[in-house]
């Protein structure tokens, strides 16, 4: 399985709570590590998958699950380069 690096930003949160937190650590996102910045907060995922489609999905359900609504799904530059070849 190969490992994919993608962001999943939460919608209407601002900070991120110890309870939010431990409740996506439930919902099994261990292999993500919560971040934020000016008022974004998103979560970074390292997830291995058999496809980029089933990591982000896996994410986004896993999320969802704990209760937090997601925003959007960000990947950076040299992972989308990545894709294409």
């Amino acid at each position: 399985m190969k490992t994919y690096e993608f962001d999943v930003v939460l919608k209407d949160v601002s900070e991120l709570t110890d309870d939010q937190a431990d409740r996506l650590f439930v919902a099994g996102c261990d292999d993500g590590t919560p971040a934020g910045c000016n008022g974004v907060v998103w979560v970074h995922f390292d997830r291995e998958a058999v496809s980029l489609e089933k990591a982000i999905s896996s994410a986004v359900a896993q999320v969802q699950s704990a209760g937090v609504i997601v925003s959007k799904v960000e990947l950076d530059a040299g992972t989308a380069v990545s894709l294409g070849a």
